[in-house]
């Protein structure tokens, strides 16, 4: 089997990847946040639709933090494409595409496999109990094939994909192969996508994010901390008003607007060396969240299903919902945070540490 090394050995990039492109603590934080906020959101959204539906009260409160803590895919989008840019830069197309596959696939397929499996059992979903709907999810076409993805949360893969595809090839025509015709092309599929996709903007504003970084292009100091602070503010609001998906209907709305404006202007704020949020996501338990940010993303949609029913047929969530829905999150996050771990070691370090001999982190959080 051929090693990292022999296959970027067989392609010479002509551009070396940015000087600073190294590891920054505060994007790393922000990844794990952003699952934490996911997490959380779930736990929350899910319990005001399927059990305390008709308590007023639960579902006023928690609209704004549920709704806040969905945004955290789009701040998931902005730190990858952040993140991925050099990568695109770094590696041939060939070696790019492994690295990713190893990276994401083995995870993804496994979650994959355990809900093909069990909606071939009960037929819950049955839209998506068909060859197609079974393919188009396991070759992130399912937006081609008008099909579900086949897991909860592995909607928005299909979007990274999408976004690694367009840029890895994108680069390579432009700047390797100096494909004028292929790169306009991509250019003019990547337009297409983003108009009939506007959540990808958010990829575009994360790598946008990466150049003005690698540039050293920096706000004054004096006014960094300040605005950086302001606008996180500014997003934790907006976020808080609308459950956005950014549909060709949501787009009309002001509010989405401000979010793809603000969202990419805090995280460039957020990633400078002396910036709030790089002191405050420092530690090493942010660090952690953010190595095992993926696992917990994918895993957690089953530990709290599995938890709701349990609760629920126990008969655990009362008429108190406060400390009722006080011990459902002290139970599912610790259970959900070890068994996260588990999998991270297993489908999602192992098979990438298999093949490239590498950890997948290698910069400060590696030992996280």
């Amino acid at each position: 089997m051929a090693t990292s090394s022999s296959i970027a050995g067989n392609v010479a990039p002509r551009i070396r990847a940015p000087a600073r492109g190294g590891f920054n603590p505060a994007a790393h934080g922000l990844r794990g946040i952003a699952s934490m906020m996911v997490f959380w959101a779930h736990l929350l959204g899910g319990t005001a639709e399927h059990i305390y539906a008709d308590h007023d009260s639960y579902v006023d409160l928690v609209r704004g933090p549920w709704n806040f803590g969905v945004w955290g895919v789009e701040l998931f989008f902005v730190i990858s494409g952040f993140v991925i840019l050099p990568s695109v830069m770094r590696y041939s197309l060939r070696e790019f595409a492994l690295r990713r596959f190893f990276r994401l696939y083995p995870l993804f397929l496994f979650f994959s496999l355990v809900f093909i499996a069990m909606n071939a059992a009960t037929n819950a979903y049955p839209a998506m109990n068909t060859p197609l709907a079974v393919l188009g999810g396991l070759t992130f076409l399912n937006l081609f094939t008008h099909t579900e993805q086949l897991t909860p949360n592995a909607w928005s893969l299909t979007y990274e994909v999408m976004f690694y595809a367009l840029a890895a090839i994108g680069y390579s025509l432009a700047v390797r192969q100096r494909s004028r015709w292929g790169a306009a092309l991509v250019a003019i599929l990547s337009c297409a996508f983003l108009l009939r996709y506007p959540i990808a903007f958010f990829f575009l504003a994360g790598a946008l994010v990466r150049i003005a970084y690698d540039a050293g292009i920096r706000p004054a100091p004096g006014v960094a901390r300040p605005l950086e602070v302001l606008l996180g503010l500014v997003c934790v609001y907006l976020a808080s008003l609308h459950h956005l998906g950014y549909s060709r209907a949501d787009m009309a709305e002001p509010v989405a607007w401000a979010l793809m404006a603000t969202t990419p202007a805090y995280f460039y704020l957020a990633i400078q060396p002396d910036s709030v949020s790089t002191r405050l996501f420092r530690s090493r338990a942010i660090a952690y969240l953010g190595t095992v940010s993926y696992s917990l993303y994918l895993l957690h949609p089953y530990t709290y299903y599995g938890f709701r029913l349990l609760f629920d047929r126990m008969g655990w969530f009362t008429q108190d919902w406060l400390w009722s829905m006080a011990l459902f999150f002290a139970v599912t996050t610790p259970v959900t945070l070890a068994l996260t771990h588990v999998v991270h070691k297993a489908l999602e370090i192992a098979p990438y540490r298999r093949f490239f001999h590498q950890r997948i982190y290698r910069g400060a959080a590696g030992g996280a």
